[in-house]
């Protein structure tokens, strides 16, 4: 029997604008190990558990289809901290322990340092987390994520109508973790509009100064959003797509929009929920989280590396899954972590996904108050041959000898010749008139 639990990461509004996470339908792992019905003899419980564990890590699929295990024989991650803004994320489950080295909360509702899981799906970020940097339950056990000795951060902040100051949380959650070390930031959420209060601007451009990476979901179609939204469709932004396990654009599990970088697995993800214990699920929340490890590999493996150039690494050498290029189904096509590691890029001197600061210089224009200029600061130019102007003129809107003389004068001879032609020609008329009467 296929056991539900409460949809994680459902569609939430929040006021006054909405902020919603990008994830979907969960089933427990555990019905799915469940033993087959008449087996002969149970198993002792701590090999039940190995077994299920093992079973556990056999679901992720992607460690080989997309070359993480081949970039671990690089780097795993160490010295790399990511920061997940998210529900919070429970550092107790045997996955994360020792992972989480710091964190916070903006929500109101969780602990001090971001690891008590806040709202109705509180579970969320612990699952994100796991995805990124899951250490696992032992050789070849429990879930592992793409830098499993990457660490993390743990930002809680408020979903939904609970939380009505929602983007302010996000600005001052990457902020933070911008002042307290991270060199990427995961963000396992959509604000399902492609706009971005200017909050972000600041955020988001404090976070480019200081050479982080920031990593974003681009929503799910299943979940309501039919397009790309904020924080994916930000300049300079890491947008990322889901694609099934035979690497399809995945028709419930992402949307779609031109700025995806780059794809990866959403559907059929296995991940652990606060507390311990095992889910699947799809989402690009999923999918989030797998890229954001694979950045942080990246980021060990070539510490000399702005972030503009990992962020190239990671582009350059994804592979095409739909026409030569980037497009709006797969961005720049799917991820391939050995190569974003251990592959030969050219550098470039900017950040490929675009330059949020120059966003905001043509988009976050401030309305110009006409600046009044004194007369005083007029240029009086000599006419040759004229009198010099006096020192002090008294306003270029007065008559001068010069202005006089130059073209009064003139002007005055004009007109006297004007009135002489024009009695001539009066006085004429008449006569003619005068004339045809008396004949």
């Amino acid at each position: 029997m296929r056991m539900r639990r409460a949809r994680v990461g459902s569609m939430r509004r929040s006021r006054p604008r909405p902020l919603l996470r990008a994830v979907v339908v969960v089933a427990a792992v555990a019905a799915l190990l469940a033993p087959a019905a008449g087996a002969s003899a149970a198993p002792a419980a701590g090999t039940a558990r190995a077994a299920r564990s093992d079973l556990v890590r056999s679901k992720e699929y992607w460690l080989d289809n997309y070359g993480i295990r081949s970039a671990w024989k690089t780097t795993r991650g160490k010295g790399v901290t990511i920061a997940i803004i998210d529900t919070g994320v429970d550092g107790t489950v045997a996955e994360l322990r020792g992972a989480v080295v710091g964190g916070t909360d903006f929500s109101g509702e969780g602990a001090a340092n971001g690891q008590t899981p806040v709202g109705s799906d509180s579970g969320h970020g612990t699952m994100v987390a796991s995805l990124a940097v899951g250490r696992g339950t032992g050789s070849g056990t429990g879930v592992i994520g793409a830098a499993p000795e990457a660490s993390v951060l743990s930002i809680s902040v408020g979903f939904g109508s609970s939380a009505p100051n929602s983007d302010q949380q996000i600005a001052d959650a990457v902020t933070w973790a911008v002042d307290h070390g991270a060199k990427v930031i995961n963000m396992s959420l959509t604000r399902n509009t492609l706009d971005w209060p200017p909050s972000w601007d600041t955020a988001f451009l404090d976070a480019a100064k200081h050479d982080v990476v920031v990593v974003a979901a681009a929503g799910n179609r299943g979940s309501g959003t039919e397009e790309v939204g904020a924080p994916a469709t930000m300049p300079g932004v890491l947008a990322v797509g889901g694609v099934n396990a035979n690497g399809i654009a995945s028709s419930q599990a992402s949307s779609q929009g031109i700025t995806i970088g780059v794809s990866a697995p959403s559907e059929n993800l296995v991940g652990v929920v606060p507390g311990g214990g095992y889910v699947l699920w799809d989402g690009t929340s999923g999918a989030t989280p797998i890229v954001a490890g694979i950045v942080a590999l990246v980021r060990a493996a070539h510490p000399e590396l702005d972030a503009a150039n990992v962020i190239q690494r990671v582009l350059a050498t994804a592979h095409d899954a739909g026409a030569p290029g980037p497009d709006d189904l797969y961005g720049y096509g799917l991820i391939d972590a050995n190569a974003a590691v251990n592959g030969t890029v050219a550098p470039v001197t900017a950040n490929p996904l675009g330059d949020l600061a120059e966003w905001v210089r043509i988009n976050r224009r401030a309305v110009a108050t006409p600046t009044p200029v004194s007369s005083e600061a007029s240029v009086v130019v000599p006419v040759p041959g004229a009198p010099a102007p006096p020192r002090n003129p008294v306003g270029v809107l007065l008559p001068s000898t010069v202005s006089l003389t130059l073209v009064g004068l003139p002007l005055l001879v004009i007109l006297l010749m004007l009135f002489a032609i024009g009695g001539l020609v009066v006085g004429a008329v008449v006569h003619f008139r005068s004339v045809r009467r008396t004949g």
